[in-house]
C-alpha cells in the first residue's frame, strides 16, 4: 500500500491507497461493522441489485477502466463508495476506483475524519483543499443561499482532479429522490421537462458523470448508511441551507408517498418512459407532417 501525508495547503493533493486486488467482504475492514441481520441482508441486496441495474441500463461500464468517486462524507456519497467496493469484490466491477474528497474550506470542517477512514478501510484516494468558500462568501449576496455556487465550484474542481488522474468518469452518489426534485423544479421554475441523467458526456467531451444510484431510494441509503456506521460530516457547515425550491420540491413528493405509496417509484419509472407524440415539444416529434391516410 502507497500510503502519502494529505495536504492543507491551497492546490496541495495527495494519493492514498492500494491497487484494486478484489477483496473479501466479510474480512475487508470496510464490512467490518457490517450488521449481520437478515433485514440489512436484504438491505445490502436490494440496493447492490439497484445500483447495478443502472450500471447495466445506462451502459456504464462501457469503455470504463478509471473512476473518480466523489466522497462528500454524506449519506450518499459513503453508500456509493461502499456498494461499488462490494460489486468490485463480487467481480462485477472491473474499474478502478478512486475516491476523492475536495475540502472546500468551510468552517469547523473535520478534515481528519475522511482520510482516516479512507486509510482505514485501505481504499487509494486523494484528499485536495481548495478554498473556494471564500469565493462563495464574495460572490453570494448575504442572506441567499451558497448551494448553487459552491457546487459548480466543487464540480470543477472535480473535473480537473479526473483528468489528473487519468480517470474517465467522475461518479456522484445522486439518488431517486434528488433525480425527482430536479425533474419538478425544472418543471415549476424552469418550464422545461428535464432531471438529472443517469449519464453524462460533460460539455468538453472528455469525461463522463455517472450517478449509479439513480434508482436508490434516499430512505435506503439513509438506513444503509447508519448500520454500516460511516463517519458522516453534515453538509451545514457553511451556515447556509439548502435552496427553498428544492426543498419545497422535498417536501411535495414526502407528501405524495405518504398520501400514495409508491408514487415516487412510478414517477421515476415514468422518466424512462416518454413517448414525444403525447407532448407539446415539435422538435422531438414530427407533427407537421402527422396526417390521416389518404382513402381511396
Amino acid at each position: 500500500m502507497e500510503l502519502a501525508r494529505s495536504s492543507e495547503h491551497d492546490g496541495m493533493n495527495s494519493i492514498v491507497g492500494e491497487e484494486g486486488a478484489g477483496f473479501d467482504a466479510g474480512a475487508h475492514p470496510l464490512f467490518a461493522r457490517m450488521p449481520s441481520s437478515v433485514s440489512f441482508n436484504k438491505l445490502r441486496k436490494r440496493l447492490l441489485r439497484q445500483t447495478r441495474q443502472a450500471l447495466d441500463d445506462f451502459g456504464m461500464l462501457k469503455g470504463a477502466k478509471r473512476w473518480l468517486v466523489g466522497l462528500s462524507g454524506g449519506k450518499d456519497s459513503y453508500s456509493l463508495l461502499a456498494l461499488l467496493m462490494d460489486l468490485q469484490w463480487r467481480g462485477l466491477l472491473p474499474v478502478e476506483l478512486i475516491a476523492c474528497n475536495l475540502d472546500q474550506g468551510q468552517p469547523n470542517f473535520p478534515k481528519h475524519i475522511l482520510p482516516e477512514y479512507l486509510t482505514s478501510i485501505g481504499v487509494k484516494h486523494r484528499i485536495e483543499y481548495r478554498d473556494t468558500y471564500s469565493v462563495v462568501k464574495e460572490k453570494v449576496p448575504t442572506g441567499a443561499t451558497y448551494c448553487s455556487l459552491c457546487s459548480r465550484l466543487r464540480r470543477g474542481n472535480l473535473y480537473r482532479i479526473a483528468r489528473e488522474e487519468g480517470c474517465d468518469a467522475l461518479v456522484l452518489g445522486h439518488h431517486r429522490e434528488d433525480i425527482l426534485e430536479t425533474f419538478f423544479m425544472n418543471l415549476f421554475h424552469g418550464g422545461r421537462l428535464a432531471s438529472m441523467p443517469a449519464k453524462l458526456l460533460n460539455d468538453e467531451g472528455d469525461l463522463m458523470v455517472l450517478r449509479p444510484l439513480a434508482y436508490a431510494a434516499e430512505d435506503d441509503l439513509a438506513k444503509f448508511a447508519a448500520a454500516m456506521e460511516f463517519p458522516i460530516i453534515p453538509c451545514d457547515l457553511c451556515g447556509s441551507q439548502d435552496g427553498l425550491e428544492r426543498n419545497a420540491m422535498k417536501a411535495m413528493l414526502a407528501d405524495i408517498e405518504r398520501r400514495m405509496p409508491g408514487r415516487k417509484d412510478t414517477m421515476l419509472r415514468a422518466l424512462g418512459h416518454v413517448n414525444p407524440s403525447h407532448l407539446l415539444d415539435a422538435k422531438l416529434f414530427d407533427f407537421q407532417s402527422l396526417s390521416p391516410e389518404s382513402q381511396e
